[in-house]
């Protein structure tokens, strides 16, 4: 049974937006949902350190501003997104060799083609497994 993210059309929405606003270099993003859960229901927009269009880090400061909001708010950090400006949205050899955290949900929103293509993967040890996304209004 393929793992499933849950993700509001409001988080979808920012996630997609903030893809776009970081062009040309890629964005990224950390997101959050209630513990124990694949529920997401904030997202929280980063800045690129790296300021590239072919790879990104998350900013320091920001990382620990956003982990602190989130425990306050009694969420935790589920994953990152970031997009990819000219490829599929497909974790790269990069992608997978820095990814931080085996439970993390990695989402990567390709702006390759005309409409965007937002998906999800679990990287762990290097094993790239896609799991399903599933969109609702709350």
């Amino acid at each position: 049974m393929p793992l499933v993210l849950f993700l509001t059309r409001s988080v979808w929405a920012q996630m997609v937006g903030h893809a776009y606003d970081g062009l040309p270099d890629e964005a990224c993003g950390l997101f959050a949902g209630p513990p124990g859960t694949n529920r997401v229901t904030a997202f929280h927009p980063c800045r690129n350190a790296a300021a590239s269009s072919r790879v990104y880090s998350i900013d320091g400061g920001d990382f620990l501003r956003i982990d602190r909001a989130s425990e306050a708010a009694g969420l935790q950090i589920q994953g990152v997104m970031h997009s990819h400006t000219h490829t599929d949205a497909y974790p790269s050899v990069t992608d997978v060799e820095q990814a931080p955290d085996p439970a993390w949900h990695y989402v990567i929103v390709s702006l390759r083609q005309d409409a965007p293509v937002l998906r999800s993967y679990q990287l762990v040890s290097g094993q790239i497994s896609e799991e399903v996304v599933s969109l609702s209004d709350h």
